[in-house]
């Protein structure tokens, strides 16, 4: 049974164009159904107490408002592109809030790039009101955040390494191309799996499309699957939900999920 204090929320579960995309006549642009629309993909896990997020994109802002959260002890960065990093400057009302630097986890690669991304962070001369970060690199070793225990999960995402992460018995695993065997090995006796699907159709050199995220769904046998970081390409979620194989769902902005 899953414990009620442990929960996941979709804080955005869209491209890095988002849904709508800006100009698109499509109709599932076009919808009503606020399923249907979808910020940059993005994360919060609250795990025994812990506000922990999974990057931290262009919406996070707005996100955090709309789900009436104040609270993040530390950012996990599942890899460097934008969609997935830009955000980082809004952290600065938590440092005042919460008094201390924001702690951000990702690959030494990643972090360097965010130092490259957002100079006037790490300047030996700071302007007032500058983000207060601090970048803790990791490697696929499994660490710990204040008795949580954090396993990365290393996938591919084109050409590019790039982590996932489990937390308890749920994985959340965006913008990847392909699952390595021996992260397989890491998904076992999940209550929840999070997964990149694209869009229906016609593959992508970087991202899994549905066919190809329901086929690992099944190999990895998770209680439940969610899929995450869906174009308008994807199709209307109420046509596409009533699709899917039992136990898989598409995500959406805004949905909870509770696990163990």
């Amino acid at each position: 049974m899953s414990d009620n204090s442990n929960q996941f929320i979709f804080l955005g579960t869209g491209t890095s164009q988002g849904v709508p995309v800006i100009g698109c006549t499509d109709p599932v642009c076009l919808s009503n159904d606020p399923r249907d629309k979808r910020l940059r993909a993005s994360a919060m896990v609250i795990y025994k107490g812990m506000h922990i997020l999974i990057d931290c994109g262009p919406d996070f802002r707005q996100q955090m408002l709309r789900e009436s959260l104040s609270d993040v002890d530390a950012i996990l960065i599942t890899h460097e592109h934008n969609d997935h990093i830009i955000g980082l400057d809004d952290v600065r009302p938590l440092n005042f809030k919460m008094k201390k630097d924001m702690p951000i986890y990702g690959m030494p690669r990643v972090l360097d790039d965010i130092k490259y991304r957002f100079p006037y962070v790490f300047s030996a001369v700071k302007y007032p009101g500058t983000p207060s970060i601090e970048l803790r690199p990791i490697t696929d070793d499994k660490f710990n955040i204040n008795g949580v225990e954090i396993i990365p999960l290393p996938v591919k995402h084109g050409n590019l390494d790039i982590y996932g992460y489990r937390i308890g018995n749920m994985a959340y695993l965006t913008d990847i191309s392909e699952i390595p065997d021996e992260t397989m090995n890491l998904l076992e006796g999940l209550d929840i799996l999070i997964i990149d699907a694209l869009r229906k159709e016609y593959s992508h050199h970087s991202h899994l499309i549905l066919d190809e995220s329901i086929d690992y769904a099944k190999r990895i046998k998770a209680k439940k699957t969610y899929f995450t970081h869906i174009s308008y390409e994807m199709g209307f979620y109420e046509e596409v939900e009533k699709e899917l194989p039992p136990h898989m769902h598409l995500g959406y902005d805004g949905l909870k999920l509770n696990f163990s």
